[in-house]
C-alpha cells in the first residue's frame, strides 16, 4: 500500500502502526474532543475517529488516505478522559478497581473515495489497589496523558486481572481491525 497519514500524536499508535508494516507519516491536526450532550460513548469515540481521519486527509492535501483513531474508557456509562490532576486520577482509580470496565477504540480511514471505520470494545478487569498503589502510580507520571488514567502496556499492567477482547485496542490501535480497514481501502482501489 502507498503511504498514509497518521492523524495522531500518540507514540503508542505510531508504534502499533509500525507493527503492521505500513508506510506512514504523522500529520498534526486539531479536533475538538469535547463530548456532545446526550452523545453515547460509542457515538462519541466513533465521531472523534472520523473527525481526525477527515481532518488529516484535508491537512495532508487530500492526496493520501488518513487514519484517525480515538480511545475512551467507560465505566457505568461514564466516559473517563485523561485525568486533570491527582484528585481526578484517584477518583478514576477508585471507580475502576475490583471490577470491569470497557475500553472503546474507534479507527477511521478517510480516502479520496470514502470513509471506512470500525469500533472495538474490550472489557478490562482491574484487581484491588491500595491508596498507596494509586499514589505511587500517579507519581510515576504515566497516567497523566492516558484515557481512564492508565496505560495497560506500562506500569498499570500489574493491576489488570484480565481482559476480554483486543489488547491492542486498549493500548490505542486494534491491529487486526486496522489491518482489515487498510486492506479494504487497498482492495477497492480507494487509496
Amino acid at each position: 500500500m502507498q503511504k498514509i497519514w497518521l492523524a495522531s500524536g500518540s507514540p503508542r499508535r505510531r508504534e502499533l502502526l509500525t507493527q503492521l508494516a505500513v508506510n506512514f507519516d504523522v500529520i498534526k491536526i486539531d479536533v475538538d474532543e469535547s463530548q456532545l450532550g446526550n452523545e453515547t460513548a460509542s457515538a462519541y469515540v466513533e465521531r472523534l475517529a472520523k473527525a481526525k481521519a477527515q481532518a488529516g486527509f484535508v491537512a495532508g492535501g487530500a492526496q493520501l488516505p488518513a487514519l484517525g483513531a480515538d480511545t475512551i474508557v467507560v465505566v457505568d456509562g461514564q466516559v473517563l478522559g485523561k485525568p486533570t490532576d491527582q484528585t481526578d486520577f484517584m477518583r478514576m482509580m477508585r471507580l475502576l478497581q475490583n471490577r470491569s470496565h470497557q475500553v472503546l477504540t474507534a479507527v477511521a480511514i478517510q480516502s479520496a473515495a470514502q470513509l471506512v471505520h470500525t469500533t472495538v470494545c474490550t472489557d478490562v478487569w482491574f484487581g484491588p489497589m491500595t491508596e498507596a498503589d494509586m499514589l505511587a502510580y500517579w507519581q510515576s507520571g504515566e497516567p497523566a496523558d492516558k484515557a481512564g488514567g492508565y496505560g495497560i502496556q506500562g506500569l498499570a499492567g500489574r493491576f489488570i486481572e484480565k481482559i476480554h477482547g483486543s489488547y491492542f485496542a486498549v493500548v490505542g490501535l486494534p491491529l487486526f481491525e486496522t489491518a482489515a480497514l487498510l486492506a479494504q481501502i487497498e482492495q477497492k482501489g480507494l487509496a
